[in-house]
């Protein structure tokens, strides 16, 4: 098997001392992107839990920027250093505790000096006491501590601080001071500039009547920025002047003039405080320029904003679309970064701002509970193409490669500016592809306003075979009048679906060309409508060959000629109403669940219209193979023991994956799965691979099985193989597209040189007529279109001579 969908987003990136590559945070690995094309290029893998921390040895002289040399660290408690060139692991330290951040300040500071002798490396890391993590009595269990790196061990009997969560370590700029923000109040430490292993810190304290969200060290006065939960961005001038000068402490670093100190809370070691407010919710983002005249901040408005720290004047980069999470600035002062909570990271031209190139991960699940509720139909599958379609929060549909784990495309569902704040007043509640991936259909449903204006709409879009861009083919509004859909089913090899809805009809839509061929129209149009006892039809699914079309009725289901739109026959009464319905395969069979206090999964044979057998179980999701009589079922693992399956015992996993044969009620393969609610699972055809060098046996098989987890990660599965069985799977990385794509020096400016040969050219010159100044019109025409120097002097030079005819004696 092989896992994809990491956030990009959870811990800040880092930029390689050249600025061409962006190393992310991807889970339990780090992943290596071109700065240029915004392509992965590299890996590191080594470790066993999520990365929290990755650090570039900065370039101490310009020729070391070719150095490419990095720290990590991890929840797993170990701390690595890599050469990400190569990539190659040089060093592991193991200091056995889970390290949530970590910074390196004597990798800022360092020394060019060769005379002076090299001092112990060592790294503030904010770690968690997991013993006390289960004990509910003990409130306070992060700390700050000290690591040698040098002798790979923590210092011992140091401890900077103990915090009741651990968070994220900042650290200035130069490397001298680094503190931690904890809920009203922040911590700053000095760092001496010849760290030892045993030394006392100087530290302060500055607080706040709210709860900080965000700090930012100046690159060079004492100046501290830190936002809050209200929106509010708090500016300290002289900010441990009395503690941190001359290494005395004066008077405990205590204000006895409160009018020498405006804004200044009594205790706190600044010499002044300004509050500047423009943001409407709490600041995520705080850093402050190279330079130190400016300081960018942003956060759930989803807007970059500019403050000129002299005049408080402000510049705004507005509809970035998503909160912002992190700011990161490059070795090249005209490249930035920043990464916002939609799993992007918008690499920014510096200083107009602009966005040049996008790294985007999978969209992940919204935090906000309303929107979550909102995009209820989850992921669903291209089985040809091995994409799935996400419903995001900006009203878009975005396409996403499981081999390639990298986004395809997006679509607009609805035209109407996102803004991360406002209220939800549109809902994708539905999303669902033809089997061939050529169609799409939406639903949306538009909230009313003070109980007025309520609106429903139902859409269909078609691919373009040759850019497989979606473009809007149909709208209908309010399809089954005022009431809600339950559901849409796209019948196979036909341009034919059918909606469900819990206003107690069904109708089918069928393509205008299917019923007029003639017809120019690629709309859609209805075909018919049926109903069963006006009952509320809450699932639906055509049979593999499409001549069958099953409604669920509630707890009941109705079988039905599509072309006819003829009941055929009613089978079956649950105790809870279906939610799900699907045939298995091009077989016989057809498999139901229902959810509620008593749910049932239920396998129907077709040919006897009765139950085969069923199970008292959960299904959180179901998959039917489209090449066999195999189907797969995701339950949680506190009811599973109804299926004597002994998977989801595991210890973490909050699942299983049962994979069975619809003749037989026992599984015949189980997989252990984490964050299995609102998961979802579809059989992919293997063809999807054309593009990967696929090796494992699956082939044979012709499907694999993908799940997704309810946070959007995913893992791609042999259904035909152990539980241990793994695809072998070569993902192209694009490594050579950072060499093909970008020139450096001399070649970046004037173009590639031509090849010189040594060898003598024996053609003789044949005679020209004479020079007709043709250096007049050498350089005419704009710049940009002149051809490359190394060609332009050597026509101009040969235009200005006349060439000899050869005397022959």
């Amino acid at each position: 098997m092989f896992t994809g969908g990491k956030s990009f987003v959870s811990s800040p990136p880092a930029f390689s001392n050249d600025a061409k590559r962006l190393l992310v945070c991807t889970g339990n690995t780090v992943s290596i992107f071109s700065t240029s094309t915004g392509l992965q290029t590299g890996e590191l893998e080594g470790h066993g839990a999520k990365v929290t921390s990755v650090i570039v040895v900065p370039a101490s002289t310009p020729a070391s920027k070719v150095l490419c040399y990095c720290w990590t660290a991890s929840l797993d408690g170990k701390i690595k250093y890599w050469d990400f060139a190569a990539p190659e692991l040089m060093k592991t330290i193991d200091i056995r505790f889970p390290i949530h951040s970590m910074v390196i300040p004597s990798l800022l500071s360092q020394t060019t000096e060769s005379s002076e002798k090299i001092h112990d490396v060592f790294a503030y890391v904010s770690t968690e006491d997991v013993k006390l993590k289960g004990d509910k009595t003990i409130s306070v269990r992060g700390q700050i501590q000290k690591c040698n790196l040098t002798k790979s061990r923590l210092v011992g009997g140091l401890e900077l601080a103990k915090i009741e969560r651990p968070g994220s370590i900042i650290i200035s700029p130069s490397g001298n001071q680094i503190g931690v923000y904890e809920k009203c109040k922040l911590l700053i430490w000095e760092i001496p500039a010849k760290d030892l292993d045993q030394h006392c810190f100087k530290k302060i304290r500055l607080h706040h009547t709210k709860s900080f969200t965000a700090m930012a060290f100046h690159p060079t006065e004492r100046m501290l920025a830190a936002g809050d939960v209200t929106g509010r961005i708090l500016v300290w001038r002289g900010v441990g002047r009395k503690t941190f000068s001359n290494g005395k402490l004066i008077n405990g670093g205590l204000n006895e003039d409160e009018d020498d100190s405006p804004g200044v809370r009594s205790g706190d070691d600044a010499d002044s405080c300004t509050t500047w407010h423009w943001h409407s919710s709490q600041v995520n983002v705080l850093f402050f320029s190279s330079d130190g005249a400016y300081l960018y901040s942003g956060g759930r408005e989803g807007v970059l904003v500019v403050w000129q720290l002299d005049t408080g004047k402000k510049k705004f980069l507005p509809r970035i679309g998503s909160p912002l999470l992190y700011y990161i600035n490059s070795p090249d002062p005209t490249l930035s970064s920043i990464s916002c909570t939609d799993n992007r990271i918008q690499l920014l031209r510096m200083p107009s701002m602009e966005i040049v190139r996008s790294i985007s991960g999978i969209k992940l699940p919204s935090s906000r509970a309303e929107m979550y509720d909102a995009l209820g139909s989850g992921v669903v599958f291209n089985h040809t193409a091995g994409l799935i379609a996400v419903p995001t929060e900006n009203y878009r549909v975005q396409f996403y490669s499981l081999f390639d784990d990298r986004e395809v495309s997006e679509v607009q569902i609805c035209e109407r500016n996102h803004h991360p704040s406002d209220d939800i007043t549109v809902k994708v509640n539905l999303v669902a592809l033809s089997q061939d991936g050529s169609t799409m259909s939406t639903v949306e449903t538009r909230l009313p306003e003070e109980g007025i204006g309520g609106l429903v709409s139902l859409k269909f879009w078609a691919c373009d075979s040759q850019s497989k861009q979606f473009s809007l083919s149909t709208v209908i509004y309010e399809p089954h009048r005022e009431a809600a859909i339950s559901s849409i089913a796209f019948r196979p090899a036909s341009h034919m679906a059918v909606s469900s809805s819990h206003g107690g009809d069904f109708k089918v839509w069928v393509r205008r060309q299917e019923i007029h061929p003639k017809d120019q129209n690629t709309g859609w149009t209805c075909h018919a409508v049926g109903s069963y006892k006006k009952k509320p039809l809450t699932a639906a699914a055509f049979s593999g060959d499409g001549s069958v079309l099953a409604v669920a009725a509630e707890k009941v289901i109705t079988l039905w000629d599509p072309d006819r739109n003829t009941l055929l026959a009613v089978i079956g009464e649950t105790l809870e109403p279906i939610t799900t319905l699907s045939f298995v395969g091009k077989s016989s069979y057809l498999v139901s669940a229902s959810r509620g206090a008593d749910p049932l999964l239920t396998m129907w044979s077709m040919s006897k219209l009765c139950t085969i057998w069923s199970y008292r179980l959960h299904a959180e999701a179901i998959a039917s193979s489209m090449l066999n009589s195999t189907f797969a079922v995701l339950a949680p693992s506190k009811l599973l023991k109804s299926t004597g399956s002994t998977a989801g015992t595991s210890q973490g996993a909050e699942g299983a994956i049962l994979l069975f044969n619809a003749e037989n009620p026992v599984p015949f393969a189980t997989w252990s799965v984490s964050k299995a609610q609102g998961g979802r699972l579809s059989f992919i055809q293997s063809s999807a691979f054309s593009d990967n060098e696929l090796t494992d046996t699956t082939t044979s098989a012709g499907e694999v099985l993908a799940y997704v987890s309810g946070c959007h990660e995913y893992v791609v599965l042999n259904p035909h193989g152990d539980q241990d069985s793994k695809l072998s799977i070569s993902r192209r990385r694009h490594s050579s597209s950072l060499d093909e794509t970008e020139k450096f020096g001399y070649a970046s400016i004037y173009g590639e040189l031509p090849e010189f040969r040594m060898e003598i050219d024996q053609t003789p010159f044949q005679s020209m007529p004479p020079s007709e100044k043709t250096w007049k019109t050498i350089f005419s025409g704009p710049s940009h279109s002149l051809p490359p120097l190394p060609k332009l002097c050597s026509d101009f030079l040969e235009s200005l001579l006349e060439r000899r005819s050869t005397v022959v004696e």
